[in-house]
C-alpha cells in the first residue's frame, strides 16, 4: 500500500509527480517556475493533466551557485504553504536532502520528504518520522550534493542499489516514518554513468520485487541524452521509451516535467498489461 498526505494509491496505480523547480537556473526550464506565479500556473497545469504529487526544489541537483540553507527555504517553505492552501488533497512534496529545510516545509504543509541524496544527511528521516510525512530513499552512490559522478564504478551496480534504498528504508521505519510512506528510487545519474542508468532501469524489475514501491526520475537526464546523442529539449521522446520499460517493470511513481505525455504512456503500458480498460472499444463492434 501507498499512503501520502490524504491520499491513498492502489497497488496497480501508476503516479505522477510533477516537477516545478523554484530554482533560476534548473537544467530544464532555466528558472521558468522561479517566481511565484508561474510556479503556480505550473501546479495548476500539472493537477489538471493527471498528476497526484507536486515535488517542489528549491537547488538545482547540478553544481552552481551556492544555496544555502536559508535561501532554500525561502525558495520553498511559503509556497508549500500556498499550494497546500490552495490544493488541499494534492500531495506535495519537496526535494531536499537537508532536515533544516525538511522541518520547514512539512510545517508549511508538507506531505513528502524527496532525498534525491540517499540520506546524506540522517537528520531528513527523523524529520519525516517527527512529521508523519513520507520519504524517498535514493541510490545515489555516495556522491556529495551537487556533485556529478567521476570514474565511478560498481561491482554490480543494481546489488548496490538495493542495499542502500532498503537499508535507507528500513531504517526510516525503525524511526517511525510510516511504512506506507516510503518508497525507493534508483537514483538514475546520481553517482552513476549512462551505462549504470541503464543497467538499472534494465533490472528494475529486482527493486519493485523487493515490496517497496519504486519512484523513477528519468525527466530528461543524461543518460537519456547520452544514449541517443540528444541535447535536453530533445530527450522526450527517450524518456518516454523508458517511462514505459519502468512501468513494465513495475515502478509506481514517476517523477516528470512533461505530464500529460506520460500520463498516455502509463495508460498504454496499464491497459496492454491487463491492469486498465480501454477509454473506448468500438473497434469491430458495429
Amino acid at each position: 500500500m501507498l499512503r501520502l498526505g490524504r491520499r491513498e494509491f492502489g497497488e496497480r496505480e501508476p503516479v505522477i509527480m510533477a516537477i516545478v523547480n523554484r530554482t533560476p537556473d534548473s537544467f530544464y526550464d532555466q528558472g521558468a517556475t522561479f517566481r511565484d506565479e508561474p510556479a503556480l500556473a505550473r501546479v495548476e497545469q500539472a493537477v489538471a493533466e493527471g498528476a497526484a504529487i507536486v515535488d517542489i526544489g528549491g537547488v538545482k541537483a547540478g553544481p552552481g551557485e551556492e544555496v544555502g540553507v536559508e535561501e532554500e527555504i525561502r525558495r520553498t517553505a511559503s509556497f508549500v504553504a500556498e499550494v497546500r492552501r490552495r490544493y488541499p488533497d494534492v500531495v506535495i512534496s519537496v526535494d531536499t536532502w537537508r532536515h533544516e529545510v525538511g522541518e520547514a516545509v512539512c510545517e508549511a504543509g508538507a506531505d513528502l520528504l524527496n532525498d534525491a541524496w540517499g540520506g546524506v544527511d540522517p537528520a531528513l528521516a527523523e524529520v519525516a518520522a517527527r512529521h508523519g510525512a513520507g520519504l524517498v530513499c535514493t541510490h545515489a552512490g555516495g556522491a556529495r550534493p551537487r556533485t556529478r559522478p567521476h570514474r565511478v564504478a560498481y561491482e554490480d551496480v543494481m546489488a548496490d542499489i538495493l542495499r542502500t534504498t532498503v537499508g535507507l528504508a528500513e531504517r526510516a521505519v525503525s524511526l517511525g516514518v510510516p511504512r506506507e510512506g516510503v518508497l525507493i528510487d534508483p537514483g538514475h545519474d546520481f553517482g552513476k554513468n549512462t551505462r549504470h542508468s541503464l543497467e538499472a532501469t534494465r533490472r528494475l524489475d529486482e527493486m519493485a520485487a523487493t515490496g517497496w514501491p519504486v519512484l523513477v526520475s528519468l525527466s530528461n537526464k543524461d543518460f537519456v541524452g547520452e544514449t541517443l546523442d540528444r541535447p535536453v529539449k530533445e530527450r522526450l521522446l527517450g524518456t518516454l521509451a523508458t517511462t514505459a520499460v519502468s512501468a513494465w517493470l513495475g515502478a509506481r511513481v514517476y517523477r516528470v516535467h512533461e505530464v500529460a505525455e506520460t500520463r498516455q504512456v502509463l495508460d498504454m503500458v496499464a491497459a496492454i498489461a491487463g491492469h486498465r480498460q480501454p477509454a473506448v472499444a468500438r473497434r469491430g463492434l458495429a
